[in-house]
């Protein structure tokens, strides 16, 4: 859909005559008064420019004068709000024992009125995402078709009239609880955050989403309206960098161990990191460990941490400061019991045992602000939004000192974008990251609104999403070979359209979502990325639920295992490239070997593609595509594309590897061996069965001697490559497609034979 006709289709009728004039500037960019050109159009001139402008100028001062005057009214009816819900709640609880309280319809009738604020605060984001989206493509088609380049100085004006920049963070945590204390009759849930029940009769399924940010408001007003915001100082004022948390990983710069084993998720694999909240000033420091357990084992993934003050960190890390030093402290005081103080003594001396034998550096910082969602007496359901998500290299390898001998860099804080930084030491993530955590009882299932959001158009389900793996990723490409799965994903545009049905719905309004602006599809030369809010388009994709049963992992349902992934190539894992790359480091007769695979790999593909040519093929019979698609998604031709990591590179599939599989294929080729020892038998029976075989006997027993050392050698061989493939975690193919076939058929064959002699032998024929 051209941005023109999406525009036309997302007006809200409160906004209806402040959007940008976005034809309207289209037909100035056509009305040039110069003379013709060399092309035959007529030339952009000066006093063209200066009408463009000027025009330019008005609608951005009509845009910004809305959104102000827009935020003021939401802002004032926030607060007379406040003060209504807030003396309805004082006279629920001042009421003496013969008093009436506060009527249910004075709940009710405050509750639509948050519910009303919600949605305002809902259109007015979808106005200022679709104007500034609106701006940036009138500039881009400006350039492009008078090259004259307006965009640096339209910059700058926009810096001057920043309506895209207004932050809902504040009116999100004030809407969350005035609505949390009107929902629940003035008696909202208090207690511990991290209350929920024993942890031995629940089951806590973790799964992580992309949000795309034109979907980040919208998201956070709908689950305010079923969870408050987490706020764990309530008594004060909202600060935004309270939202902010930063972390450092470590790992071996050699090896990348911590890297490869999250990435691989293998049988314990861990990855430390240090993290504190706020800005750079906190003195508090955690000291984190995730342990990864493969289910098999019947354990559960964790996450231990200790604090310890900032001006200790280094002399930490280096082994200069011992553990017992750092808890003799908290020992004195008391304050925590000696049971809980060993633990963290222990986890300290594991975590500063690793980092020095390993040679643990910092590598990668990671930094977003949250938004957590919460019961505060109730964890059964926890949400967590992250968004401003950025990576940054914290090494000294190229001989940069970022670090020097600190544990962390010093030239940045928490002041996103982070814009001093050179291009080579950021990424900054163009979605926001959803986590949800639910903890529910055995065949429980998940709150409904939780499992509409979770399949909504707003998220995509992207399974084991880490931060720490998708930032050492990119920001190390020349050291990195080994990619995440979804790296793919990053350049396709995670928007679909809009389950009309489910979003932000005015009171009395039901069924009627307020946003019609959801189904988008923008043209292809769209490359806009707010300064605050980045994004990417490309085709849209298809969403997916997520059940997991890990703690520390995130799994949705995917493709069956006999399933060709839907995005890249996963059929043949042999990547001539990467395996070549990786044999001549190690050089000798394993680069050799290599090469000669290679090579037998591309012989091999030549001959198949030029069978393909040769022999001719069913054609299967073409389905028209559905009025439903086609509303959707156009009539346009549909182009699937299978990603090709960079030479050198593979992605990285991950598989779940269990004893049982070892097992399984095991005994498969315990079954080979058994057909084939019982085709040996026949063989020796045929040739000894009498005291001079015949030679019809003797070429008949020695066909079914070669097909008993052919199944043998192919039963051994299909072992030792299935147990390679569940040995380093590959997507191989593990069902066998040609040897039942083949061995039936050549059994087949030689009964045959053996009948046509025995046969002849007799004289029958």
């Amino acid at each position: 859909m051209k941005f023109g006709e999406q525009l036309r289709s997302s007006v809200i009728r409160e906004y209806q005559w402040y959007y940008i004039d976005y034809n309207g500037l289209k037909g100035e960019l056509k009305n040039s008064t110069g003379p013709i050109g060399e092309t035959g159009g007529k030339q952009w001139t000066e006093d063209d420019e200066t009408r463009f402008v000027g025009r330019l100028e008005a609608e951005l001062e009509k845009v910004h004068t809305k959104q102000q005057v827009k935020a003021m009214e939401i802002a004032r009816r926030i607060a007379v709000s406040e003060r209504e819900v807030k003396d309805v709640v004082n006279r629920l609880n001042e009421r003496g024992l013969g008093d009436e309280g506060p009527s249910e319809e004075e709940f009710i009738l405050l509750e639509e009125d948050l519910s009303d604020i919600i949605a305002d605060v809902h259109d007015l984001a979808k106005f200022v995402q679709l104007n500034y989206t609106g701006f940036y493509k009138i500039i881009k088609k400006h350039d492009k078709m008078t090259g004259w380049y307006l965009r640096p100085a339209f910059e700058t004006r926009l810096k001057a009239k920043p309506f895209y920049k207004e932050n809902y963070d504040s009116s999100v945590i004030n809407l969350s609880k005035l609505y949390d204390l009107v929902r629940t009759r003035g008696n909202p849930v208090k207690g511990d955050s991290a209350a929920g029940g024993s942890q031995a009769s629940f089951v806590r399924q973790t799964t992580k989403y992309w949000v795309h940010p034109d979907n980040v408001t919208e998201l956070k007003l709908i689950i305010l309206k079923h969870l408050p915001v987490l706020v764990f100082n309530a008594g004060k004022e909202f600060d935004p960098q309270d939202s902010a948390i930063t972390s450092i990983y470590y790992d071996n710069p050699d090896q990348w161990d911590l890297y490869e084993g999250r990435l691989k998720k293998t049988e314990g694999a861990e990855a430390i990191r240090l993290r504190w909240y706020g800005g750079m000033q906190s003195e508090t420091i955690f000291v984190e460990r995730k342990t990864h357990r493969e289910d098999w084992t019947g354990e559960k993934s964790v996450k231990a941490r200790f604090a310890m003050k900032e001006k200790n960190v280094n002399s930490y890390l280096k082994g200069e400061l011992l553990p017992a030093a750092i808890f003799e402290k908290a020992r004195k005081e008391g304050k925590k019991s000696e049971k809980a103080i060993a633990e963290d003594e222990r986890l300290a001396s594991e975590i500063q045992y690793s980092v020095l034998k390993k040679g643990y550096k910092p590598v990668c910082r990671s930094f977003y602000n949250r938004t957590a969602f919460q019961l505060p007496a109730d964890a059964r359901v926890r949400i967590s939004l992250d968004t401003e998500l950025t990576m940054v290299r914290e090494d000294n390898l190229d001989g940069r000192k970022r670090t020097g001998d600190n544990w962390r860099r010093m030239d940045i804080g928490i002041d996103y974008p982070f814009s001093q930084l050179p291009s080579e030491d950021i990424v900054r993530f163009p979605y926001a990251v959803l986590e949800v955590k639910l903890q529910t009882q055995m065949g429980q299932e998940p709150p409904e609104w939780v499992r509409q959001l979770i399949s909504s158009h707003l998220v995509e389900a992207v399974p084991k999403f880490s931060k720490f793996i998708h930032g050492t990723a990119v920001l190390f490409p020349s050291r990195i070979n080994l990619l995440p799965f979804w790296m793919p994903q990053m350049d396709i545009d995670i928007r679909k359209p809009a389950t009309h049905d489910f979003g932000i719905q005015r009171p009395g309004l039901s069924g009627t979502n307020t946003s019609d602006d959801d189904d988008e599809d923008f043209d292809s030369d769209d490359d806009i990325a707010p300064p605050t809010r980045a994004g990417r388009n490309g085709e849209p994709s298809n969403p997916r639920r997520a059940i997991a049963a890990d703690t520390e992992g995130q799994t949705t349902d995917g493709p069956n295992a006999n399933e060709d992934y839907p995005i890249y190539d996963s059929d043949d894992e042999y990547d001539a490239n990467y395996e070549l790359e990786e044999a001549r480091r190690i050089g000798g007769w394993h680069y050799y070997a290599a090469l000669f695979s290679a090579k037998t790999h591309a012989l091999g593909n030549g001959i198949a593609s030029v069978a393909s040519k040769v022999i001719p093929t069913s054609q299967g019979t073409p389905v028209p595509r559905s009025e439903r698609n086609n509303r959707l998604f156009g009539d346009g031709e549909i182009v699937s594309k299978a990603f090709k990591a960079p030479p050198g590179k593979k992605i990285y599939v991950p598989v779940r590897v269990e004893p049982k599989v070892f097992f399984a294929a095991e005994r498969t080729f315990l079954g080979w061996l058994e057909y084939s020892v019982y085709i040996g038998t026949i063989a020796m029976t045929l040739l000894n069965f009498r005291d001079h075989p015949t030679p019809a006997s003797f070429w008949v027993s020695g066909v079914f001697t070669l097909l008993a050392l052919l199944s043998l050698m192919y039963s051994l061989g299909t072992y030792l490559y299935r147990g390679d493939a569940i040995r380093n975690r590959r997507a191989a193919k593990y069902f066998d497609k040609w040897g039942p076939t083949s061995l039936c058929l050549s059994l087949f064959v030689a009964v045959a034979i053996n009948f046509a002699f025995e046969g002849r032998e007799r004289t029958y024929w």
